[in-house]
């Protein structure tokens, strides 16, 4: 039974897929190096402090990664991504490019690791025209370059579908990560998803770890998918048999990485960390018993957002990393803020991933995961800074008593995080309908 939904408001366009006929899914899975090259003195994104300076060297290669499932006429596809983020315009321009062929805002998820030795998102925002090395400087030919390759890697992936079981599993991982606020929530539920051919090969994972990206910090100018790069490429390693491991990123907007390991460095500590997520998850996907799918459903949402509002406390904090004071924060908003934003989710048996374009902090991280679970709901993942980032996305309380960073960079006013909590678990909900 199928069920193609359009409803439309004014606050919001909805478009919902809902099937029970998963038994028939398919998928294909492809991969595509999008490391620039250095000739064309690109910066590195996350510091303010780098002042767009370009980057000096590649100490590993950046991937973007796309498995694309399909069940009769619908398609959807999962792409990660190891970059920092995007701005809204990258989905927006490669929908352009690749429409005529099926895909549309609903069935498309996009999803940034969130590393910090990785591209500047403000050096592919088309509307960026400020021309300030703090915020970082628009490249179009950078942004041409990506979207060439997200393209391609697309067009890959959708085609030689071939029948697949999936199975989803999580466990608690204590020790691995913590809430840089001090705040007692701290989200450690490592989530992996095994994808398997019919005849057993492996030929996906997908791995969702809530923690920054920030081992690497601003001075350190080489090109690296930072610890998310390690983990994938040791995750393969380990399973072989060419599988492709793919990450992306929780409500990690206060979640920092812990390695209680000595190091030599950065780059050494983004090796073994990364190593270290890969083990675990590992033992995750072995226990895993991949089985014919039975539901396989997905939703998108298009929400009007707040009015943008400068943090009081701004200056302090964000606005001195980038310096910027009140009156240009407002212009950049005004130039580069969305005014709505996408939120999509996606089922497959009992995985729900509910995309969050933005970086949500744990507890409203929780709030989200907990509300979503339902029987034969069994792991709920954040897909963190989903397609586009709008900003931190944080409590009420955080918001007005809590201070800090985290704070001082939430865009829209204090009702953020509860807007689009509820409406990611509204999302989301919808899928929970199917069985």
């Amino acid at each position: 039974m199928k069920n193609l939904l359009f409803i439309i408001s004014f606050t919001f366009i909805t478009f919902t897929f809902l099937s029970v006929k998963g038994e028939n899914l398919t998928a294909n899975v492809a991969s595509i190096n999008i490391t620039p090259p250095l000739e064309m003195k690109y910066t590195l994104g996350g510091y303010g402090e780098r002042m767009n300076r370009p980057a000096e060297g590649i100490h590993d290669r950046i991937w973007a990664k796309a498995l694309a499932f399909k069940n009769e006429n619908h398609k959807y596809a999962v792409v990660t991504l190891d970059v920092l983020g995007l701005p809204t315009n990258v989905k927006e321009d490669l929908l352009q490019r690749i429409s005529e062929k099926g895909w549309n805002k609903g069935n498309i998820m996009l999803l940034p690791s969130h590393s910090h030795g990785s591209l500047e998102m403000a050096a592919l925002n088309s509307k960026n025209l400020l021309n300030s090395p703090q915020i970082g400087i628009f490249q179009p030919e950078l942004l041409e370059f990506i979207l060439d390759k997200l393209e391609a890697l697309i067009i890959e992936a959708d085609q030689n579908y071939k029948s697949v079981k999936v199975g989803t599993d999580s466990r608690q991982i204590d020790g691995l990560n913590r809430n840089r606020r001090g705040d007692p929530n701290v989200d450690n539920e490592l989530i992996v998803t095994r994808v398997d051919l019919k005849n057993g090969n492996p030929l996906a994972v997908l791995v969702n770890w809530t923690a920054h990206p920030t081992f690497i910090g601003g001075d350190d100018m080489l090109v690296s998918g930072e610890w998310p790069g390690y983990l994938q490429s040791e995750l393969q390693n380990l399973i072989g048999n060419d599988v492709i491991a793919m990450y992306y990123n929780g409500a990690e907007g206060d979640m920092s990485p812990v390695l209680n390991q000595q190091a030599n460095g950065a780059y050494e500590k983004i090796e073994l960390y990364g190593k270290k997520v890969a083990k675990k998850a590992f033992d995750i996907y072995n226990e895993i018993k991949p089985k014919k799918v039975k539901v396989f459903c997905y939703s998108y949402k298009t929400l009007q957002l707040p009015k943008y509002k400068v943090h009081p406390t701004f200056m302090e904090t964000g606005g001195k990393e980038y310096g910027l004071d009140e009156n240009t924060v407002k212009l950049v908003m005004n130039m580069l803020g969305p005014t709505e934003v996408g939120l999509g989710a996606l089922r497959i048996d009992d995985l729900i991933i509910a995309g969050v374009p933005g970086e949500m902090t744990a507890e409203l991280g929780l709030f989200v995961k907990n509300s979503i679970k339902t029987k034969g709901i069994e792991c709920v993942a954040i897909g963190g800074l989903a397609s586009e980032w709008i900003s931190y996305i944080i409590t009420r309380d955080q918001y007005i008593n809590g201070g800090g960073y985290e704070s001082s960079v939430s865009f829209y006013g204090p009702d953020l995080g509860e807007i689009i909590s509820n409406e990611v678990i509204k999302t989301a909900q919808q899928l929970t309908k199917t069985k």
